[in-house]
């Protein structure tokens, strides 16, 4: 019998709330995003409150894709940075249970969400993105609500511009009126003036009624002109005059059938069956045209036709049109017997046919290309089907190893890093989706491009989690580049309240002047300066740098039991030599004869690592010259005791 374990039951009520939460954040800060872009669209259109409902429901459906991965990155940075910070992943750990057992219920959970993405993306998608842009085209159509401003022309009825100097808010007349009239065509357009007016609306909101008080117009009357040097013109002086202006002012919607044709809307066995449909097309007409390219005669003389006879071999024979022709066209005789206005002629013929044959084939082109981008559009439409599903995986494993390795929870540090994280994705997302959308990447490659980035990454922060490792440690990085440099490090011993083991004096000198030998003698097998050439094919003694430094920490470490405080004092002079990559750059012959060969590469490489082996040179002599100061300095204890 299936048994939920507590552990996985307390992980998962601890996530699905904060799933939950971050969803609604993240889906509300991409549907605001749609509101600002669209924002010019909705505003003064007297739009009912269940339209602009309506709308946003469906703009929310589609943004789930963009929402749900966001989501689950930062949903599950939380929880397991809670989980690090409350010392509750360092419990687990200590009873014997692992980072990926604990993720396993969140995996299966995921596993369940990216599933429902796919048929999410596959059935209801297509669905939502058909009404929402359907309901969008017409609410762009629709005409604005009626609202004229003082002071400005106004410009939102169609075929008229109207300006009103004042108005009154209570009665709703109009004073001071200039309207100009372009529905006929500006150079028939009119002019009206008034005093003042009204403007209402008709009851079924499809034309708009005008009555004008005291005033004049002006009207072109170009059209019965015809043959008049002056065109007329007509003016009118009137006490009233009503005005009927073609104005639809209701919100019709569109058919959903021309946006459900379209690639947003077709499930993948659609998207499918058009992309096969329309690549049939491309590939017979691209075969018609390779066809008409090869028979096509120019001046008599037709490409070849290949044929393979029954040996196999292929045979090149003149096509029928060549036979019947009776042969090439000799161009240069045509020319000798003819003017040269006959020549220009001809020539002039040969170049309009070349260019309407060029035409022809570049409309031919344009054809193929319209083609060729509905199938890409298709194509990427389908892959969408899958990315959506494989980037909730890839964030999780990227969220939950990097929750677990931060410690942090809250909305703090977890927002900083979801936030760079999906911009860094969704820079690369949009990046691939536009070489893939301009054909200069295949489809899968720029559709799967994000993906591919940051699966290493979430494969990556798993590894280091799972292995306790300190990837935002920046105590380690420090501690990589001041050894890959060479910054000095200060050597501390404190004098021990406790001995366990007595430094015996004359032993004491006895080492200390081994270190001075082989310190002494370190110096005299390495030169000071090495040339280029002596510097990448010997350099320094590493391995023999190496004997010494675990020398010199034994003895420091012996030491260090002293009683006497001016020895302790003193051991903290002697310098902690590095070994470092500088001092000795190549121990292969094959990449220093390489390096010899490449000499401006290497030179500096070159100059640094003599200053790194004069720096070396440095501390050894300091160790040399504190291991005879402590030789002296036990001596004298000795002689003293």
């Amino acid at each position: 019998m299936l048994r939920i374990k507590r552990m996985d039951l307390f992980i998962l009520q601890s996530f699905l709330p904060l799933f939950v939460m971050t969803f609604c954040i993240c889906l509300f800060i991409v549907l605001m995003q749609f509101l600002w872009r669209y924002i010019d669209d909705l505003v003064g259109k007297g739009l009912g409150v269940d339209v602009i409902s309506e709308l946003f429901f469906y703009a929310a459906l589609t943004m789930v894709p963009m929402a749900l991965p966001l989501a689950i990155l930062l949903a599950s940075l939380m929880i397991f940075g809670n989980l690090g910070e409350n010392f509750e992943l360092t419990a687990m750990k200590a009873s014997g249970i692992s980072l990926l057992r604990t993720m396993a219920p969140l995996i299966v959970l995921m596993v369940i969400i990216a599933t429902g993405a796919f048929f999410f993306q596959n059935n209801a998608l297509p669905i939502a993105q058909t009404k929402m842009w359907t309901l969008l085209y017409s609410v762009r159509q629709k005409s604005p609500e009626l609202e004229i401003p003082e002071g400005v022309f106004y410009d939102q009825i169609p075929g008229y511009n109207l300006f009103v100097e004042s108005k009154n808010r209570e009665t709703g007349v109009l004073y001071d009126m200039m309207i100009y009239d372009v529905s006929r065509g500006f150079e028939n357009s009119s002019i009206i003036l008034a005093d003042s007016g009204k403007m209402s609306i008709t009851p079924d909101k499809t034309h708009l009624f005008l009555e004008l008080w005291t005033g004049e117009s002006f009207e072109n009357l170009k059209d019965a002109a015809t043959g008049m040097k002056n065109v007329p013109y007509r003016r009118e002086t009137f006490d009233v005059k009503e005005i009927m202006v073609t104005f639809d002012a209701n919100f019709n919607r569109m058919d959903e059938q021309g946006m459900r044709s379209q690639y947003i809307g077709k499930n993948m066995a659609e998207l499918r069956a058009t992309i096969d449909s329309v690549q049939l097309k491309v590939d017979s007409l691209g075969t018609q045209y390779a066809r008409d390219l090869q028979e096509t005669p120019h001046l008599n003389i037709a490409p070849y036709s290949i044929k393979t006879d029954t040996a196999g071999t292929r045979l090149r024979t003149p096509t029928p049109a060549v036979e019947m022709a009776g042969g090439p066209i000799d161009v240069d005789s045509v020319f000798r017997g003819s003017s040269s206005g006959v020549g220009i002629n001809y020539l002039q013929s040969a170049l309009s046919k070349a260019q309407r044959t060029k035409q022809e084939y570049e409309y031919r082109s344009l054809t193929m290309s319209d083609d060729q981008r509905s199938i890409r559009r298709h194509s990427i439409e389908l892959q969408k089907k899958f990315t959506l599903s494989f980037a909730c995986i890839i964030f999780f494993f990227i969220g939950a190893p990097l929750g677990a390795i931060i410690r942090k929870g809250g909305l703090g540090t977890p927002l900083v890093i979801s936030v760079f994280l999906f911009i860094f994705y969704y820079i690369i997302d949009n990046m691939g989706y536009k070489l893939a959308r301009d054909g200069k990447w295949p489809v899968w490659q720029g559709m799967w491009l994000s993906a591919s980035v940051l699966l290493p990454l979430g494969i990556f922060f798993t590894y280091k989690a799972v292995n306790d490792s300190a990837v935002f440690n920046k105590d380690a990085y420090l501690n990589f580049f001041r050894r890959f440099f060479g910054v000095s490090e200060v050597r501390s011993v404190e004098m021990k309240e406790i001995v366990m083991e007595e430094v015996r004096p004359a032993l004491a000198v006895e080492k200390l002047g081994h270190l001075r030998d082989i310190t002494a003698a370190y110096l005299r097998d390495n030169p000071a300066r090495q040339g280029y050439v002596d510097y990448w094919r010997r350099g320094y003694d590493r391995d023999g740098l190496h004997a010494l430094r675990d020398y010199e920490e034994q003895l420091v470490d012996r030491l260090a039991n002293s009683r006497d405080k001016m020895v302790i004092i003193k051991l903290m002079d002697l310098p902690i030599l590095r070994s470092l990559w500088f001092i000795e750059p190549c121990r292969t012959p094959w990449l220093s004869n390489l390096m010899i060969a490449l000499f401006p590469i290497g030179i500096p490489v070159w100059l640094y690592g003599r200053y790194t082996q004069g720096r070396l040179r440095h501390e050894l002599e300091t160790v040399s010259s504190v291991a005879s100061q402590l030789i002296t300095l036990i001596e004298n204890g000795k002689d003293k005791a």
